[in-house]
């Protein structure tokens, strides 16, 4: 690899954590010397690269440093190509209209050479004929995550069983055939998951919950890890 192109694999690497990324952790991954990384880290700083940290505790690329848009690898840009197909395929209206205006985005910044990787991935992902349609809108929980607010719905179970709920919605897990919405709620005062297609009559709340999601997250994501 040449050292320029070292470099901005560096920085790339910087770009992909978000807590201090050690010297030991860069030089594996490049499979070159722990020396050769502070030197090259040295050089960047030097020519103005925002980079905190120091030998030994780890390195953090400030906010606002950004690589040039054009700097996408052909492998970076199959990546991008598969994972957006999938949402085009899996994800509600407006999450496919993103993924259809993402690509055309990138699309526009690729130099020449590099447009038919995107456009013409051979990249496939098949149809899923078992996806169960929503009564719902997905996006309005979406939002709701974003936004740290309250949603209340009606839910029916697989028995026919139903029950009004107010809940914080933490996530939205995508499987091949349904969506599950994470979430505390009120009702149980537990964490819940609701599939999206028996969820009807959604409503986003204007009260916010508490702004722990993350930590709420990852409490319930330990507690499913513990149960499985």
């Amino acid at each position: 690899m040449r050292r320029a192109d070292r470099l901005l694999q560096i920085i790339q690497i910087m770009r992909r954590y978000r807590k201090p990324v050690s010297g030991n952790t860069i030089a594996r991954e490049l499979e070159v010397s722990l020396r050769t990384i502070y030197r090259d880290i040295d050089t960047l700083m030097t020519d103005g690269v925002p980079i905190r940290g120091e030998a030994g505790v780890g390195y953090v690329l400030g906010e606002g440093y950004d690589l040039p848009p054009l700097m996408f690898k052909a492998d970076e840009i199959e990546a991008v190509v598969l994972g957006l197909e999938w949402v085009k395929r899996q994800g509600d209206a407006a999450l496919v209209r993103a993924a259809e205006d993402a690509i055309a985005k990138v699309g526009t910044i690729l130099p020449k050479d590099l447009k038919p990787v995107l456009f013409d991935a051979g990249l496939v992902v098949p149809p899923s004929f078992r996806k169960i349609e929503d009564n719902i809108d997905v996006s309005q929980i979406r939002r709701a995550i974003r936004e740290n607010r309250k949603i209340s719905f009606e839910y029916i179970r697989e028995d026919g069983a139903q029950s009004k709920r107010i809940v914080w919605p933490l996530a939205i897990a995508y499987f091949e055939a349904t969506r599950l919405a994470v979430t505390y709620c009120e009702l149980r005062h537990d964490f819940r998951a609701f599939r999206t297609d028996r969820m009807e009559n959604l409503e986003p709340l204007q009260e916010k919950f508490p702004p722990r999601r993350k930590a709420l997250l990852k409490q319930w994501w330990e507690r499913e890890k513990c149960n499985n």
